[in-house]
């Protein structure tokens, strides 16, 4: 039996500006990574997307980014592993404290865009960003790249680590995602996503933008929220997994 956790960045609105389709996206997710306010989010949002998960029953998680609201924390910052070490603590405690005044609990940790991506690559950052989630919570589950250092850092300090994989992403050769910027980074056709998805579950492997086969492991597929078109995709995720014989439930049992 194959099974996966479907998990999907939320609350990255900001106060009168509004981000994603959290609404239409939450019904089709197991699991939700919510923004903590430095790349996106603010309190209002948090709580309500807390309670949003909640009504749903979806896991809840921090998504730790840095501090850069005009780029979406999309854009790479030098920063040292101590920075990473307390930013990260910072953010998880923002949602974690929403998640307990709701009658909720935090079950993992996800960090965002340019962070994720560092420390994916870079061991230092990355057993910062573990001993964070450890010091805070040594029972949340760590997100991460498949094969990426940060899930490394995670196993070595004892966390339970969750292998992610992208259905609308295009990866590199090397195990990284394609940067944004480049041509075929984001997945638009909905059935193209859905086909990544079944292979990368049922074979561990998908097909590079060079054209090589690259091998992974695959217990949650992410969807963003601010791909166009992004409830269709999850609707239609869900059927073909479903049609292919693939469990959904959460990265908590997996």
């Amino acid at each position: 039996m194959y099974r996966i956790d479907l998990n999907c960045d939320m609350g990255e609105s900001f106060g009168a500006y509004e981000m994603g389709q959290d609404v239409a996206l939450i019904p089709y997710m197991t699991s939700v990574n919510i923004a903590c306010g430095f790349h996106a989010g603010d309190p209002a949002t948090i709580r309500s997307t807390v309670k949003l998960a909640l009504e749903h029953g979806t896991a809840i998680g921090a998504h730790p980014g840095l501090p850069d609201l005009a780029g979406f924390g999309r854009r790479k910052m030098q920063i040292s592993p101590q920075e990473a070490y307390d930013m990260t603590v910072y953010q998880i405690g923002a949602v974690r404290a929403f998640a307990d005044a709701e009658g909720g609990a935090l079950r993992h940790v996800k960090p965002h865009g340019a962070l994720y991506n560092m420390a994916a690559v870079d061991r230092q950052l990355a057993d910062a960003i573990a001993e964070a989630v450890y010091r805070v919570n040594p029972e949340l589950l760590l997100f991460g790249l498949a094969g990426s250092e940060l899930l490394g850092a995670g196993a070595a300090i004892g966390l339970r680590t969750v292998s992610e994989a992208f259905a609308d992403r295009s990866y590199e050769a090397d195990g990284t995602l394609t940067p944004r910027g480049a041509e075929g980074a984001v997945i638009a056709d909905p059935a193209a996503a859905a086909a990544q998805a079944i292979e990368m579950i049922t074979r561990g492997a998908v097909r590079t933008r060079q054209g090589t086969e690259l091998s992974l492991k695959a217990d949650s597929l992410c969807l963003h929220s601010d791909t166009p078109g992004a409830a269709s995709h999850a609707r239609l995720l869900r059927e073909k997994l479903e049609q292919a014989g693939i469990e959904v439930r959460r990265a908590a049992y997996c």
